[in-house]
């Protein structure tokens, strides 16, 4: 059974960095598309970056040129470097992937606060 688990969450000032990991027990076959959401005190979820498979890279608006995804491809963990970080990117923090086969799966979340 794959499980998706996060880490790397924390409480940052502003203007400060973060690097998320998203790693994964079990075996994940074909990944179609990994993904960080994110989602404020009542906020909607929204997605912050995706990966595809051939590595391209998409980013909210909110957090172009501040933020970074990458996976490392020999044991498919997603990163998410974060710069410059706004009280405004405080939220939960999740990875999903989805498989070739349409197999979606969820990591558990972590926490990122930004504040003075």
């Amino acid at each position: 059974q794959v499980q998706l688990v996060e880490s790397g969450g924390g409480l940052v000032q502003p203007g400060g960095s973060l690097r998320l990991s998203c790693g994964h027990s079990g075996n994940i076959y074909r990944v179609y598309a990994m993904v960080w959401y994110r989602q404020g005190v009542g906020k909607q979820r929204e997605i912050v970056a995706e990966m595809t498979t051939d590595s391209s890279a998409l980013y909210a608006d909110s957090v172009k040129g501040r933020f970074t995804i990458s996976r490392d491809n020999a044991d498919n963990t997603l990163y998410l470097q974060m710069n410059s970080l706004k009280p405004e990117d405080t939220g939960v923090y999740s990875c999903y992937v989805r498989d070739s086969y349409g197999r979606s799966y969820w990591g558990q979340g972590t926490q990122v606060t930004v504040s003075s």
